[in-house]
């Protein structure tokens, strides 16, 4: 599993609760977020995700990844398709044309900008009121996780743009030959550019599924867990291998 971006792998927490009674459950900090150490990279999560599976002995996979983090699942399944069993790919951002639009995606410039005259502080507070982070659910748990996610983000990744320019570009991820099941999933409130992406992919993709989660938006696990884990344990369930 995952996550996208400024969250973590604590982001899944109502999936591992969920599924952990049939599926064994990896899930990822990806450079510079959550606990992990290091530099942010996006090219090299792809990288990471194979190496986590050779140091857990994983020889074929179910990935599941939630917006930024689906480049890094596309990625390694490019590279390694032998490897997959399925893909699920939640709020994928365009990924299937060589110049996606930024619409309705976080302005980064902006964001840079108030880091560097305000301080990181600045951007949370601004940052937690933007669609893509933006909560339908009342359940304080659920609330109060989204928000110390958030807090724990360094923002490495907007302080030094740098770091990000190894990302392959979106066509490199030749969504019209992918030969594993896929899964892509939005809520139903989603931004109208994801859910746009979302049925392009599922377009682009014969026999690709698609899912929407009632009373959610960008973060559907955890507006709406209980629809959300359903339609992941029954695709899970009839592509990927059951942990035992």
């Amino acid at each position: 599993m995952v996550h996208g971006w400024t969250l973590d792998l604590d982001m899944w927490e109502p999936q591992v609760a969920a599924l952990r009674d049939s599926f064994r459950i990896v899930r990822l900090d990806r450079r510079g977020f959550g606990l992990s150490s290091g530099r942010p990279a996006p090219a090299k999560d792809i990288s990471d995700i194979g190496a986590l599976c050779e140091h857990l002995g994983i020889s074929r996979v179910a990935l599941v990844g939630m917006s930024q983090g689906v480049r890094a699942v596309l990625g390694f399944a490019s590279v390694a398709p032998e490897r997959i069993s399925c893909l699920i790919l939640d709020g994928p951002p365009d990924v299937g044309h060589p110049a996606p639009s930024a619409e309705d995606d976080p302005p980064l410039d902006y964001f840079r900008a108030l880091i560097r005259t305000q301080g990181i502080d600045a951007f949370r507070r601004e940052w937690a009121k933007h669609p893509l982070v933006s909560l339908s659910t009342t359940d304080l748990r659920v609330r109060e996780l989204l928000a110390a996610m958030i807090v724990r983000y360094p923002g490495n990744d907007l302080v030094d743009p740098a770091l990000t320019a190894d990302l392959p570009p979106p066509s490199a991820f030749a969504i019209d030959a992918m030969q594993v099941p896929m899964l892509v999933i939005t809520g139903e409130h989603d931004m109208a550019q994801r859910t746009r992406a979302a049925n392009d992919v599922t377009a682009r993709s014969p026999g690709t599924k698609r899912a929407v989660i009632q009373a959610a938006g960008h973060l559907p696990n955890l507006d709406n867990s209980m629809e959300y884990n359903a339609v992941l344990r029954a695709f899970l369930q009839h592509h990927a291998s059951p942990f035992r």
